[in-house]
Parts: C-alpha cells; structure tokens; sequence
C-alpha cells in the first residue's frame, strides 16, 4: 500500500523553503566539522535562493576550519557575536534575553557556540519558521502567529543589529561563500533598528511547549 506524500498550503510551503535558507545560513556560518560539507550541499541543492546555492557550492572548495577561525576567531577582523555591536549592553542581560526566548520555544542547538553567535540565531530563525508551519498544519492557529510575531522580534532586535556589519566586511574582504551568505542574510533581515526594543512584549510560551528535534537545526 502507497501512501501519498503530505501536502502543504502555499504558507506552509513557503515557511519550510524558509527554514531551509535559514539553516543553511547557519551553517555557512559555522565552522566546518565532519559531515558539514554533505549538509551544506544537500540544502544549497535545494534552495530556492540563487546566491545561497552559489555559496554552498562554493563552501565546497573554499571552506575549512583554519579560514573560519582566522575570520570569525578570537582577533579576527569579523566578530560573529551580537554582543560585539551592542555598545553598553552587557553580555549577561544579553544572554539572558536570548536564553529567555530559546527556553520558550524549547529550542535546543546542538552546537559549541555561544547563544548570541550568528550561526546559532539562524538557526533560531530556521526551528522558529518550521515551528509555525507544524502549528499551522495542526490548526493552530493563534500558536503559530505567536511564533510568527517572536520571529518577526527576534530578527529586529539581535539579528539586525549585527548583520550589516558582518555583510559588508564579508563584502570588502571574505571568502566568496562568505560574501554570498552575507548577502543573502542582509536581504532577508535588513538594516539596524537604531532603538533597540527590551525583550519582545510578544514572547509568549508554546502552551504545551513541545520539544521539536528539526534534524539538526542548530
């Protein structure tokens, strides 16, 4: 007996092309570890986004673990930590603020990296958009607008305030990957707020607060 493949409206589909794009943003901006390569293939095949494909097509030849840590490493010339461009916000209520949101989604990166990194809020905006889709797929409709309004927070507060400095260092002096994926992120979350809002009135626990394992949304 076959069984039919699951079927998605327009929105459903066009969150999951959007997870995948924001998981792959991620994991450009990871460093490469073993099986990195396969993953960042796999999801550049599958990409809707001409510039992420052509970045993950590159990372195959252009990445390794020196040219990461020489970039985003410890005297680097490209600090991939919001706290890095947030003046006199400590580090603390930083990661406080991120910690509060990851614990209300029950999002659980399987990574090395501190919670304020980029590869890591990627990954937050990737497990938020599939999050939303598996709410409206259950009918849920009020828990996926809350997931859809922290998302929407979530990117004005921390990921704008560090992307378009991370793009166009990446644009003067990076790896072509590298530029590539920085183009695509700035394209996606747009220049900073210049007030910076506390943390989202709209942050609001999942009632069950499930834990959804994406593969390795990290």
């Amino acid at each position: 007996m076959t069984t039919s493949p699951p079927t998605f409206s327009p929105e459903q589909e066009q969150l999951l092309h959007a997870a995948a794009a924001w998981r792959l943003i991620g994991l450009l901006f990871e460093c490469p570890r073993p099986g990195w390569r396969e993953q960042v293939a796999a999801l550049g095949a599958d990409t809707r986004d001409e510039q992420l494909r052509s970045a993950a097509e590159a990372a195959q030849t252009e990445a390794s673990e020196g040219l990461h840590h020489s970039l985003f490493g410890p005297g680097g010339p490209v600090s991939p930590r919001e706290v890095t461009y947030l003046g006199g916000v400590q580090l603390g209520y930083l990661l406080s603020e991120l910690n509060a949101y990851y614990e209300a989604f029950a999002y659980r990166p399987d990574t090395i990296e501190a919670e304020d990194h980029l590869s890591v809020e990627a990954g937050f905006m990737a497990y938020l958009a599939i999050k939303q889709a598996y709410a409206l797929a259950s009918g849920e409709n009020e828990r996926a607008q809350i997931t859809a309004e922290a998302a929407a927070h979530f990117k004005t507060d921390h990921l704008a305030v560090m992307v378009e400095p991370i793009a166009r260092a990446l644009e003067s002096g990076g790896p072509p990957y590298l530029a590539l994926a920085g183009q695509a992120l700035f394209e996606r979350v747009g220049p900073p707020v210049r007030t910076r809002l506390p943390l989202a009135d709209a942050l609001v626990a999942d009632d069950g607060n499930e834990e959804m394992n994406c593969g390795t949304t990290q």
